[in-house]
């Protein structure tokens, strides 16, 4: 798939736009084709130089660019010549949900095994440990706990995690 084609999608926006921010947008979307200095990069886009290395330094932690290093011969500069790797991100979005799936999944066991109070007034939630602790009384405003009932948000959770195996194509417990 072309660069140009990934950057349509706006899952793909969103992903790049979480891993470097607005102020790397601009170097993520839009992708050179063959080898660009970084500084080649802040002129184009008319960006800090510094913003310009930060979104190309989280792209390479994230496999999406890699660089080659060229010494002057003269000065002893290094120049870096980056080259960006696009194809990577179906694979690291596929490597996102599945650490999505296991953290949900631990978080609706937590959900479903543990009981909960609430204080209404300051909408602080207490496991049952806690607000025995506290007398089930709110430690902020001193009004009771009340028995939480969790039932929606547990469902609501099945619901996700039933959607990402599916999409993941795997098995409740893989």
């Amino acid at each position: 798939m072309a660069f140009e084609d990934l950057l349509e999608d706006p899952v793909i926006q969103k992903y790049l736009h979480e891993l470097v921010g607005p102020k790397g947008m601009p170097v993520a979307a839009a992708p050179p084709d063959g080898e660009v200095t970084d500084e080649e990069l802040a002129e184009e886009l008319d960006l800090e130089l510094n913003d310009v290395r930060r979104a190309l330094f989280i792209l390479y932690e994230n496999d999406l660019a890699e660089y080659r290093r060229l010494r002057d011969e003269d000065s002893g500069w290094l120049t870096y010549l980056w080259t960006f790797h696009y194809e990577n991100i179906p694979e690291n979005l596929e490597e996102e949900m599945h650490r999505l799936l296991a953290a949900l999944e631990d978080r609706e066991e937590y959900e479903r095994n543990h009981e909960f109070y609430l204080c209404e007034v300051c909408s602080i939630r207490f496991e049952f440990g806690e607000a025995m602790d506290f007398g089930f009384e709110c430690p902020e405003c001193g009004s009771p706990l009340e028995s939480m009932d969790n039932d929606r948000l547990v469902t609501a959770m099945d619901d996700r995690l039933a959607a990402l195996r599916e999409e993941l194509n795997v098995e409740s417990g893989a």
